[in-house]
């Protein structure tokens, strides 16, 4: 959210982060005025939780085993972020502040639920602004549509065309969505019914946001039913490539002919295991080109002489240069974007979360390979290196992306800047609100109109059964009556 907070600023308006004082990457900023809160963890322990989450995908432990890793450690990293919502809307200084300072919108995240509800006790606009929820329920949210026919739920790794077998399972994903979010988070409710001094539900509250900036659009994502307040911004983290240092420079310029390629695993992942660290290594040592690696673990003891260890990458400008000949990423959502918008074809190698439906999407458009990290062998990479390096057509197919995605009427970061203004100036942006939200269940889905119309057509049948039976005994009783006056008659 860092570029649209400093945009804002630069257009003359006041901006306060809120951030507990245990944090990543909130510091002081000339750009805004930072308000910090108390939170029960310490800066140790956030950083040790984060470093196990990350590394957990490495571990060579059984199946049942790795599940039940995943989703402890995925469950006390949620529970951080609750203590961390908890401990801002039972402060009641910072409280106090926000209510004093007349705020025009608040600017959110919302799978955190903390600001939908400060928008809702404060009542003032919210935009809020995310890659999605971690059960897809935007939509649900929204009221949009969401066919499961074609639109793949997070994390099947489906693409829009799905066999028979994958749109029932797509469908039973779907099913589980609703049970998931309750499960995640319904104890905000409590304190947000305690804050707001009623009963709350919390999906009401999210429909209350006036934007949904959305960090994705169609050329990356595949097609679906949108909503009107539905703003894509996929891209916003792309900027023009800087001129190198001249550490890097030189370290590039070294590539010759052959180029360089850029590794990086993201943020959260430096450093990995030294059994597949030295795979990796081996694989690097097989290719012509040079490989810048983001690394701060132990020195593989194979490594070539091509491969340059580095702290940290200016990643967007290495990816700029011409002679940037591949990106190995974990597939997040900002590398991917960077790696579409400045054209480098890619191998994915997705950790956790969203990465894999990432790392499919960009594999389905031919512009990168997909390798599984903890199966992958040094030929894999290096194959799949030679592949995107050398098959002029994920090139191709990356250019082509990348064409489309630069071929917009206006910068992504432009636009959520300009519709965070649009909600100060208008005070929200109801007239975008679909009035599916005032509808009940079963109003949404017609099923009163169907009730209503089967009941007619079963009236109008009954009628209609009565009204032959009443006839069909006219007529057959008249000619009795006639056959048996006959037959007196001729006795």
């Amino acid at each position: 959210m860092r570029a649209v907070v400093e945009k804002l600023s630069e257009k003359g308006h006041e901006i306060v982060v809120l951030a507990p004082e245990v944090n990543l990457h909130l510091k002081e900023s000339e750009h805004y005025t930072r308000k910090t809160y108390a939170v029960p963890y310490t800066q140790e322990e956030l950083d040790h939780r984060l470093h196990l989450f990350a590394n957990q995908p490495f571990d060579e432990v059984s199946f049942p085993t790795m599940i039940i890793e995943a989703y402890s450690s995925v469950m006390f990293v949620l529970d951080l972020f609750f203590y961390n919502c908890a401990s801002l809307l039972q402060n009641r200084e910072i409280i106090r502040y926000l209510e004093e300072s007349k705020f025009d919108a608040l600017f959110t995240d919302p799978p955190l639920p903390c600001g939908v509800i400060l928008a809702e006790y404060l009542a003032i606009p919210s935009v809020y602004f995310f890659r999605g929820f971690p059960c897809n329920l935007e939509h649900a949210v929204t009221k949009c549509p969401d066919p499961v026919s074609y639109v793949p739920r997070c994390y099947t790794s489906y693409t829009d065309h799905m066999t028979f077998t994958q749109r029932v399972l797509n469908l039973f994903v779907s099913s589980l969505e609703t049970p998931l979010f309750k499960d995640l988070y319904t104890k905000y409710q409590d304190i947000a019914s305690k804050l707001l001094q009623r009963d709350v539900h919390l999906p009401t509250l999210y429909r209350n946001g006036s934007i949904w900036l959305l960090r994705y659009d169609f050329v990356f994502e595949y097609p679906k039913p949108v909503m009107p307040n539905m703003v894509f911004i996929g891209g916003i983290n792309c900027e023009e490539g800087k001129n190198l240092s001249q550490e890097f420079e030189s370290i590039v310029n070294a590539s010759g002919e052959h180029g360089f390629v850029v590794f990086s695993l993201g943020s959260m992942v430096s450093e990995i295991p030294m059994k597949k660290a030295k795979q990796i290594a081996e694989a690097f040592g097989t290719i012509p080109q040079t490989v810048l690696w983001r690394y701060t673990g132990e020195t593989p003891p194979n490594l070539a002489n091509n491969t340059k260890l580095i702290k940290w990458l200016p990643q967007n400008d290495l990816l700029a240069h011409p002679k940037a000949r591949a990106f190995i990423t974990h597939g997040g959502s900002h590398g991917i974007y960077e790696g579409i918008c400045n054209g480098v074809p890619m191998v994915l190698m997705p950790l956790f979360g969203d990465q894999m439906d990432n790392a499919k999407r960009i594999e389905s458009r031919g512009a990168g390979v997909t390798l599984n990290v903890l199966e992958m062998t040094s030929k894999d990479l290096s194959d799949a290196l030679n592949a995107v390096i050398n098959d002029k057509s994920y090139k191709e197919n990356i250019m082509r992306l990348s064409a489309l995605h630069l071929d917009r009427p206006i910068h992504p970061l432009d636009l959520a800047v300009y519709w965070v203004e649009f909600v100060m100036r208008h005070k929200g942006a109801q007239h975008l609100r679909p009035a599916a939200h005032d509808l009940n269940w079963i109003q949404y889905h017609s099923l009163d109109v169907i009730a209503f119309l089967m009941a007619v057509v079963l009236v109008a049948t009954f009628i209609s059964l009565k009204c032959c039976l009443f006839c069909c005994r006219k007529c057959f009783c008249k000619k009795g009556r006639v056959s048996k006056s006959s037959k007196s008659k001729a006795e």
